[in-house]
């Protein structure tokens, strides 16, 4: 017997059990908006949400790795009697089998991106710009601090909606593959702000990563319109910092969609048609997602871990199914 509920403790319960795939962005499943497939039979959890005719499913099944199988196969059976079809985004290279058995074709989207914190530093030629970018930035009189949500909360929906403003009319803010904050799970988080004459000028929150390579999410990021260069990145080399202390040993960036596309998809069965298009959305989808400037970002960094991601499409790759994952992130 299966069910689906909008409860979310125990999505967090198998994400933090249930990290046979270390998916680093594991912790959106708790996001508010997403729904949550169970089955009596299988343990674990499915994360998805309904846009149109698609089931969009975020990772694979956070569930026992003997089980995950059993649980899509569910899944599937659950999409059939609602005539929907499944995609799946931000797949993981080990969670791929399962999906390949089911007749999923599966392809790369784009990659995560991550450094190890052990013997990590910004010292060196390679990353003088990034130096000196913080440091003229802190020269402002920035000062930086890892806060709690609530004193913050005004000011950061204040800043929410003048960041918001600089996309253009009618931008709506992402949802199910960025962050959140606030809710039931905030103490999970952490958030780092950064102050300028006694007013908020950015913002960069940072989510739990489970499994092997766990450690902290460089997650929702926003920056004032008129705050002078650098303040992201002196925020997060604030956090940095803090992790290190900590004995953290990895802060992931997150995935960007578009990047780091293998010359030829090592996954068996994949659309040759379909990485052609990321290969022209990554060249020339900026009004699509702005892959490139997201990625710009994250290899300022020197990240030296590249987690390929992946897709997965329940009856062949597809425009269609394509446009309905970003739909259920608000971006169309």
């Amino acid at each position: 017997m299966a069910t689906v509920t909008t409860e979310s403790d125990r999505a967090l319960e198998a994400i933090q059990r249930y990290t046979v795939a270390d998916n680093p962005s594991a912790f959106l499943a708790v996001n508010s908006g997403n729904s949550y497939f169970e089955s009596d039979d299988s343990p674990g959890v499915i994360v998805y949400r309904t846009a149109g005719r698609y089931l969009v499913q975020l990772g694979g099944p956070f569930a026992p790795v003997d089980t995950r199988a059993r649980l899509l196969q569910e899944f599937v059976a659950f999409a059939n009697e609602q005539s929907r079809q499944i995609v799946t985004v931000q797949l993981q290279g080990a969670d791929a089998d399962p999906y390949r058995a089911q007749g999923f074709t599966i392809n790369q989207i784009g990659a995560s991106y991550a450094i190890d914190l052990e013997g990590f530093s910004l010292r060196g030629t390679a990353f003088m710009q990034l130096r000196n970018k913080i440091s003229r930035s802190l020269r402002s009189g920035l000062k930086i601090s890892e806060v709690p949500l609530e004193p913050w909360y005004d000011q950061m929906q204040e800043l929410d909606k003048s960041w918001l403003g600089t996309k253009g009319e009618g931008t709506k803010p992402l949802e199910f593959l960025i962050g959140q904050y606030g809710g039931a799970y905030q103490p999970l988080r952490r958030l780092f702000v950064g102050v300028l004459d006694d007013k908020l000028v950015g913002y960069i929150t940072y989510s739990p990563v489970y499994g092997a390579q766990a450690g902290w999410l460089h997650d929702l990021t926003r920056r004032h319109p008129d705050s002078p260069p650098g303040v992201m990145e002196a925020i997060n080399k604030t956090a940095i910092d803090t992790f290190k202390a900590e004995g953290t040993r990895y802060l992931h960036f997150g995935f960007t969609p578009f990047t780091s596309l293998q010359v030829k998809p090592q996954l068996p069965g994949h659309s040759e048609a379909f990485h052609w298009f990321m290969g022209h959305l990554w060249q020339f989808g900026d009004g699509v997602y702005p892959a490139q400037t997201q990625l710009a970002y994250k290899e300022k960094w020197a990240p030296d871990i590249i987690l390929p991601e992946y897709v997965a499409f329940q009856n062949g790759a597809s425009i269609p199914a394509l446009v309905h994952i970003f739909r259920a992130c608000n971006a169309v």
